[in-house]
């Protein structure tokens, strides 16, 4: 997708519960809002997320630098209300076959199928990326997380041993999960 399209991206989800939730890629005129969405993060998800998103100057960055080429976020809204966001990090050089996928959900939309439906998102829109090979680095503490991405493809590629820092300093071993997109090609 070109830049002007993913600018233009939007998709609505209906949750399990049957919630609607829309689907856009972030803008620099978000920054208020995913200001006050971090600001709100709990001590337990900080200690499982790389920056400290409660210092407002992170999502500042965030919104300043925008450059789709090189992450793209998307957020979920619901009515309005930032509730998520997942990005894809696209490498370079002999690695630009390969993104990354991560995901932050609110409290409050946990457990009710958006992950799941972010996550489908996030694969298709690095599809469309050209992108052949899904990355997930998730600390193996988090269990449901690991499971939500194995639901979709995912497969542990590796476990690294404290390889993952919480903001309190305590080591955590992190899995590697992958997603080969490679279109399977069959000859008759």
């Amino acid at each position: 997708m070109l830049p002007e399209q993913i600018k233009n991206y939007r998709e609505l989800v209906t949750l399990k519960d049957g919630a609607d939730i829309l689907l856009r890629p972030m803008i620099p005129e978000d920054e208020a809002a995913m200001i006050e969405v971090f600001s709100q993060v709990s001590d337990e998800d900080i200690r499982y997320l790389r920056d400290d998103l409660r210092d407002p100057s992170v999502i500042q960055h965030w919104c300043r630098t925008l450059e789709y080429t090189k992450v793209l976020p998307i957020l979920a809204l619901m009515r309005d209300h930032i509730v998520g966001q997942a990005t894809l990090h696209f490498r370079k050089g002999n690695r630009r076959h390969i993104a990354e996928v991560r995901i932050y959900l609110s409290a409050e939309v946990r457990e009710r199928g958006l992950g799941t439906k972010m996550i489908k998102t996030m694969i298709d829109l690095a599809r469309k990326q050209g992108v052949l090979i899904l990355v997930a680095e998730i600390v193996v503490d988090q269990n449901q997380v690991i499971k939500a991405f194995q639901n979709l493809g995912f497969r542990p590629a590796c476990t690294y041993e404290d390889f993952f820092m919480s903001q309190d300093g305590e080591l955590h071993d992190s899995v590697v999960l992958t997603l080969n997109l490679r279109p399977k090609t069959y000859e008759f």
